[in-house]
């Protein structure tokens, strides 16, 4: 069981945020972290999170003396995280505070989870928290990065790593994406689709995907993947393959393959077999269905097959996910 889920089925306070500040730190992914974890949710009747920001200095300059950030708390807030946040910043060779790095290190020794955006992977890997671990960051940086710390299996070409209690997104819109997957795996597929609603974003993009994904100009007529992915949406419960993706489009296989790759970067079979997972996850937390009703309600056909790739995407099992996830499991967070 993890510490997430524990928490909740002990009905204990909301799953602590602390987001670590530090001079240069970037305010985009500040925002990120503000915007998913930080806001209320009366939409939801209950906060998902207790939020809060620290800094080892009662004011901070951040990125290219934009502003100064004042009135946060102590980096003292940091050692009663259950999820703690750290700073990332564009100047990747300067070292970060001890008291920083120290902070980090305390909370990974008692369990608490880790999240690092964009260079972020540079300071949890200055704390030596990421040795022998799996983590990525921004392309721009990935060189660099494996230079400096060649013990860390970076992942340089994927949107973000969620590997257990250490997780890391490689920056810009993928703090995002990383942020809902969080929400996702908290509190599950209905939240964190009313989280992306409220964001405006798009409630799901695999970690897999690629952080450059080439966007040319379109030739006319226009060759948007948006008509066929709505059509596709709506008819996840039948048997639909790549071939009928493609006849919708009036494209080839082939076609549809390098757009998709070249708009969502991602392959055709991998965004449907996403979509319908979801599906899944938004009808188990919805009702008492049989397991394999869910399966044939979303397109994923079997009930072991539900299982199967339910497991390798959250870690639970069908009954597990249920348990968590649905009707009245909101109530215990």
């Amino acid at each position: 069981m993890t510490k997430e889920s524990s928490q909740a089925e002990r009905g204990t306070a909301p799953h602590r945020v602390v987001v670590i500040v530090d001079e240069n730190s970037n305010p985009f992914e500040l925002g990120c972290a503000t915007e998913v974890f930080g806001l209320r949710r009366p939409e939801l009747g209950r906060d998902l999170y207790d939020f809060a920001l620290c800094s080892p200095e009662p004011g901070t300059l951040m990125r290219d003396g934009f502003f100064t950030l004042t009135g946060v708390a102590g980096l003292e807030a940091a050692d009663s995280a259950d999820t703690l946040i750290v700073p990332n910043r564009p100047d990747v060779e300067v070292p970060r505070r001890p008291a920083v790095l120290d902070a980090v290190r305390r909370a990974h020794a008692r369990g608490a989870r880790l999240i690092g955006f964009c260079s972020g992977a540079f300071t949890l890997a200055e704390a030596g928290v990421l040795d022998g671990r799996r983590a990525t960051a921004h392309w721009q940086w990935a060189d660099a990065f494996r230079a400096r710390f060649p013990s860390v299996r970076l992942e340089a070409d994927v949107l973000f790593v969620d590997d257990g209690d250490i997780l890391t997104a490689a920056g810009s819109a993928a703090a995002l994406d990383l942020g809902l997957h969080v929400v996702r795996r908290d509190h599950g597929a209905e939240v964190a689709n009313s989280v992306s609603r409220r964001l405006v974003f798009a409630a799901h993009r695999d970690g897999g995907q690629r952080q450059f994904v080439e966007r040319p100009v379109p030739d006319l007529p226009d060759h948007s993947l948006a008509p066929v992915l709505a059509w596709a949406q709506e008819r996840l419960d039948t048997p639909l393959t790549v071939s009928d993706l493609a006849a919708r489009a009036a494209v080839s296989p082939a076609t549809l393959h390098r757009r998709f790759r070249a708009q969502l970067g991602t392959t055709p079979l991998a965004w449907l077999t996403g979509e319908r997972l979801a599906l899944a996850c938004r009808v188990l937390e919805r009702g008492e269905s049989p397991f394999d009703v869910v399966a044939r309600r979303s397109g994923l056909g079997t009930a072991a097959n539900l299982r199967t790739l339910l497991r390798r995407e959250t870690g639970l099992t069908p009954s597990a996910y249920r348990r968590r996830f649905g009707v009245g499991a909101g109530c215990r967070t």
